[in-house]
């Protein structure tokens, strides 16, 4: 059962007399389980709706519509499927005290993972989870590897009952799966001799495997520092030579990259990121994977809607890891608009100073950077710092900032996205 949070005006739910708390039970006679069930049951031109409305009452629709047509209704989310795993630098165990209930879960979910992106372990798939992932072919998925070695692998993971992972992403191909897939590289367990055959088996596996993502760990104040470090500069730089290695190999012989390393592996080696043609469309950019290169190449593409920038004043607000590489995003940019960027540094003042990606600054810490930049006439801010509902990690809301600062802010993914909204006011 799903129950309903919301209904479109004018759409086939509002004409049905659905509303919010309505509770979907099943179509065609299947009982509907979560959001995978309701969007592969109903991408039917015909299908049956029962449905139980808030006063009781159950009834069944006949629905006939074109598939372009929207049914119309929010649902309310689905129930989050919890870790089965305690890795040594899990992001929960870095968090602080105090901060919101959610941010405490121990998420793995392979259904986020189809529909996000978001990396999974697959550790806690039950058999009918392995039959809905084959019945609705939920690919690509992506899928947090971490050594193919299945000892070193339950080691990472401290779970000595997690499934080996090869047999089990086979058996996904079998039936058409794909695999985005990445390596959390912790020093002294994973890296070396254990990554270069992990790189190996991953590749060797076949296609449906279509690439591999490198990124260093990355640990906070509060994190397990005594189980767990993070690599050094050689250890990067170790691993980005076999990741090179792979990637020869990958190219001469299905012309494609497929192996790839994390813009911060390339930070702490203190080697210069690759072009941006080595990452083969980008497909974990949201991992890290490339993202200074996106960001250029979107900038050039958009260059032509970007317009009315002259001369103004644009702050840039970024996490200190970004700080070093952001000039080559924004000398590009200059040049497109004519407005002067000045870059805006923030550190963590909520996870210290060793965290330093963007998406984790904290409210308080942007408000402080900004609070005596009136001479600004825009400030950017970016759009993974808040989730959905505009709240920074800590808790402050984009509203409350906006409020505050004495200068207009925007969200922004590459730039042009806000820049492309017209001249502040």
């Amino acid at each position: 059962m799903i129950r309903v949070t919301a209904v479109q005006p004018d759409s086939i739910a509002s004409e049905l007399g659905l509303r919010e708390g309505t509770e979907l039970l099943s179509v065609d006679g299947r009982e509907l389980e979560d959001f995978l069930d309701w969007e592969f049951l109903t991408a039917e031109e015909r299908f049956l709706l029962h449905v139980r409305q808030p006063d009781g009452e159950e009834i069944e629709f006949d629905i006939e519509r074109s598939l372009a047509e929207p049914i119309g209704v929010s649902l309310e989310p689905a129930r989050i499927r919890r870790c089965a795993n305690r890795c040594d630098f899990c992001f929960v165990d870095g968090l602080p005290d105090g901060l919101r209930d959610v941010l405490y879960i121990r998420d793995d979910d392979y259904r986020l993972s189809f529909r996000y992106g978001n990396f999974a372990t697959l550790t806690n798939l039950k058999p009918k989870d392995a039959a809905r992932i084959i019945e609705y072919r939920l690919s690509p998925l992506y899928v947090s590897v971490h050594a193919t070695d299945p000892t070193v692998r339950r080691y990472l993971l401290r779970n000595p009952t997690a499934p080996e992972i090869l047999p089990q992403l086979r058996r996904f191909a079998d039936h058409g799966i794909e695999f985005h897939t990445q390596v959390v590289m912790s020093p002294g367990i994973n890296d070396g001799e254990i990554l270069r055959h992990t790189l190996r088996e991953l590749y060797e596996f076949g296609p449906a495997i279509l690439g591999c993502s490198v990124v260093p760990v990355g640990l906070t104040e509060f994190s397990k520092h005594h189980l767990v470090r993070e690599p050094t500069t050689a250890e990067c730089r170790a691993a980005i030579g076999l990741i090179e290695e792979r990637a020869a190999v990958a190219l001469t012989e299905r012309g494609a990259h497929w192996a790839f390393g994390a813009d911060e592996l390339y930070l702490r080696a203190e080697v210069e990121l690759p072009p941006a043609a080595i990452y083969d469309g980008f497909d974990q950019v949201e991992n890290g994977v490339g993202a200074v290169r996106w960001l250029q190449q979107r900038i050039e593409a958009r260059a032509d809607a970007i317009t009315g920038w002259e001369g103004r004043r644009v702050g840039v607000v970024t996490g200190t890891a970004m700080s070093r590489l952001m000039p080559m995003v924004l000398e590009p940019l200059a040049r497109v608009t004519g407005a002067r960027f000045e870059l805006l540094p923030v550190g963590n003042t909520l996870f210290g100073a060793s965290v330093t990606t963007a998406g984790l600054l904290p409210g308080t810490a942007v408000q402080e950077a900004l609070r005596d930049r009136g001479d600004l006439d825009l400030a950017l801010l970016p759009g993974e710092c808040v989730n959905d509902d505009g709240l920074f990690v800590d808790g402050m809301s984009a509203e409350l900032l906006a409020v505050a600062s004495p200068v207009e802010i925007r969200f922004s993914k590459d730039f042009a996205d806000a820049l492309e909204a017209g001249v502040a006011a």
